[in-house]
């Protein structure tokens, strides 16, 4: 998965720095829906405890 990190970028073998570019992508774009997961369920945790204390602060 983490491919680019092994290779050269400098064209050497059969690795081109368009490959290269193309795995970093792949792993930014992981990176990116793995902290919009965590994101989400922070969101979510956040509101549930906010409904709860108003909740309780009406009874």
């Amino acid at each position: 998965m983490f491919d680019f990190w092994m290779n050269s970028c400098c064209g050497t073998d059969s690795f081109s720095t368009k490959r290269h570019r193309e795995n970093k992508l792949q792993f930014l774009k992981f990176m990116r829906d793995n902290v919009e997961a965590r994101l989400a369920a922070l969101n979510a945790a956040i509101e549930t405890i906010e409904r709860q204390l108003t909740r309780s602060d009406t009874v």
